[in-house]
């Protein structure tokens, strides 16, 4: 039985990160589509844990350690993007590997990412590389999905909803699925 992490990226209590008018918390959405996340996996017959209990923030060295020292299959962390801090046109979503991803993390982040863009029809940004934490510290396959933009309003309309939540969490099943 595979066992897999969910990062809802930040914490409930992060600064800045929320939409301009402060109606959305990043939080919100990435814990909620985590949530998703876990009872669709679940039901697939894999172990899923968090990365935190989502009551307080956790150190990003804390979340790495905790999957390192579980030994779970990938790791996969939820955020929705910003762009400033004032309302623009930036859009669309985008999936990270670190600078140098294991082939399963490559794949992963591809199958993730057409998904996402195939169940939400929101522009495609791409795989990246990124130098982030919990992608280059983790030892496990590892990706972080941005999932839409805060600060473009149709977006976060869209990051607010049920239903978008839904389908970003089922298109990141999907992406998991194909490439495990």
């Amino acid at each position: 039985m595979k066992k897999i992490i969910i990062d809802a990226g930040h914490g409930p209590e992060t600064s800045g990160k929320r939409s301009p008018d402060g109606a959305l918390r990043e939080f919100t959405f990435n814990v909620a589509t985590a949530i998703h996340v876990k009872k669709l996996l679940t039901a697939e017959g894999f172990t899923v844990l968090f990365s935190h209990n989502n009551s307080c923030d956790v150190a990003l060295s804390e979340r790495i350690s905790l999957a390192n020292k579980l030994k779970v299959s990938a790791f996969i962390s939820i955020h929705a993007n910003a762009f400033g801090n004032d309302w623009n046109q930036a859009q669309g979503i985008e999936t990270y590997t670190c600078l140098n991803p294991s082939e399963t993390s490559t794949r992963m982040a591809t199958f993730v990412q057409q998904a996402l863009i195939m169940r939400t029809g929101r522009k495609n940004r791409g795989v990246k590389k990124g130098d982030l934490a919990v992608l280059r510290e983790t030892t496990m396959p590892a990706i972080l999905v941005e999932c839409g933009f805060m600060t473009n309003k149709k977006e976060a309309d869209l990051l607010k909803s049920l239903g978008y939540q839904q389908q970003c969490a089922q298109a990141i099943v999907f992406g998991i699925l194909c490439s495990l």
